[in-house]
């Protein structure tokens, strides 16, 4: 393969073709179905799909194959199936990403906005640019880069799905549905992943479960004045405080839910060790810290353990609670909570529900009313060893495209898809990667994509398709 091609090739693509339709994708407000219970009325997952699939149908790929799948009542998925070139495998290489997004939320800065598309200083600003709209843009442009090098690759589907940010509940079934079609993959790559900077290519190499409960306390069927209910009617959210004691250590942050914890493999802390020397400070300086606010720990090590390995409690939501400004003498009847926990890669996620269900029911406090609901539980993910072929290539990768040595990461976050794919294909090599870096604030303002790194990335992926025909 013309490396010199390869390279102008992938350049080309993202300057000329990538950039003005990744552009026109921010625009549609795609937000996930979970954020958007009206989403099939409303169009916008239809609009994302059909926006790259009419890019699609723009693209040079002879016997490509273009096809919306839609099961009923869930959300649609794009199918593009890409014949083999220059290889006579018979396996296939499944490239995933996904175009739902999360909720565009304020305070974006000045100029920018979640559906207004800017470029500035080398980045695509925007709601979905990086998290994770660019991925299939990127898996197309590395096959045909591979072509327009004069290299190969095997069979290729590229899947992208419309309900990654909800915790893909539908990829199961379509999962089922498509096996037939999907054949042997033995090479799954997956885009919507990143790393600790935009100097090397990162590769996640195990992702965070997840369960999240939304728990409601009632007291009262309606609230009542404080002056003559509090010493006598229990405060809901005292109670709430009482019942997150039994799921959460207030003083560490350790989570106390025992079904939630693993022993972290020995191979998983090297990578950890090599990933903190590779990018010192990046653990702690990534944040947007108030002043004077410190991280948990100073051990850079620990705290990345903590973010890949450990579980941890975030109360990601509040109802029941008025704002400052209206809040009257009132004891009020509920206090609801949205838990979201992040469990390790390899722990149980349907036990660890099972368990926060159990902590939060059981011998509730002056027999106040607990109320479940909105419960999702996804396993995590621990990836298999690299094959010699990939990792030789890897260092190939870095050594030619990136100029730095690549290294591993255990990401915090989580992709259901992974785990079910390492289910469904045991003997298949899983490349995770991306173009998202420390600061580049998915689910947050000012969401930004690094386009010369989507660009690298482009390229290192079209470098491993082709050097997966030859293994």
């Amino acid at each position: 393969m013309d490396r010199s091609a390869l390279t102008s090739t992938v350049r080309g693509l993202w300057d000329d073709d990538i950039l003005p339709s990744l552009s026109d994708l921010v625009a549609v407000p795609a937000i996930s179905p979970v954020f958007d219970p009206d989403w099939a009325e409303h169009g916008h997952l239809a609009a994302a799909i059909e926006h790259v699939r009419a890019w699609l149908a723009t693209r040079d790929l002879p016997g490509v194959a273009v096809e919306v799948v839609e099961l009923p009542g869930r959300t649609p998925v794009l199918l593009v199936d890409v014949p083999a070139a220059g290889a006579e495998s018979t396996d296939t290489v499944l490239l995933y990403g996904h175009l739902d997004k999360q909720p565009p939320v304020a305070n974006w800065s000045e100029g920018l906005g979640p559906w207004t598309p800017v470029v500035r200083d080398g980045r695509l600003y925007g709601r979905g640019a990086a998290d994770d709209g660019y991925s299939g843009y990127a898996a197309i442009a590395a096959i045909e880069a591979v072509r327009a090098a004069g290299g190969q690759h095997a069979r290729c589907v590229v899947l992208l799905e419309t309900g990654e940010e909800s915790g893909s509940p539908d990829l199961p079934a379509y999962l089922e549905h498509l096996r037939p079609r999907l054949g042997d993959v033995s090479l799954v790559v997956c885009l919507d992943s990143g790393g600790s900077d935009y100097d090397r290519m990162w590769l996640t190499t195990s992702l965070r479960g997840l369960v999240q409960v939304t728990a409601t306390v009632r007291v009262l069927e309606s609230g009542m004045h404080s002056g003559m209910a509090s010493g006598i009617v229990p405060s809901s959210f005292r109670i709430a405080r009482q019942l997150l004691d039994r799921l959460e250590d207030s003083a560490t942050g350790e989570v106390l839910v025992r079904e939630m914890h693993v022993e972290v493999p020995a191979n998983r802390i090297a990578e950890v060790g090599d990933a903190v020397a590779a990018a010192p400070g990046v653990q702690v300086s990534s944040a947007p810290w108030a002043p004077g606010v410190q991280p948990v720990a100073t051990d850079e090590v620990e705290l990345a353990l903590n973010a890949g390995w450990r579980p941890t409690l975030s109360v990601i939501g509040a109802d029941g609670l008025p704002a400052p400004e209206d809040a009257g003498n009132v004891l009020r009847p509920f206090t609801t909570l949205v838990l979201s926990f992040r469990l390790p890669p390899t722990a149980d996620s349907k036990a660890s529900v099972e368990a926060v269900k159990r902590l939060l029911t059981t011998d509730v406090p002056y027999g106040a009313v607990v109320e479940l609901s909105r419960i999702e539980a996804a396993d995590g993910w621990n990836a298999p060893d690299l094959a010699p072929w990939l990792r030789d290539t890897l260092d190939v990768v870095g050594d030619e495209v990136f100029g730095a040595p690549w290294r591993t990461v255990s990401l915090g976050g989580s992709i259901p898809f992974m785990g079910l794919l390492h289910e469904a294909y045991p003997q298949a090599q899983f490349l995770v990667t991306g173009a998202v870096g420390p600061d580049s604030n998915c689910h947050v303002p000012d969401e930004w994509l690094h386009l010369a790194h989507a660009a690298r990335v482009t390229e290192a992926v079209a470098v491993v398709l082709d050097a997966h025909t030859r293994r």
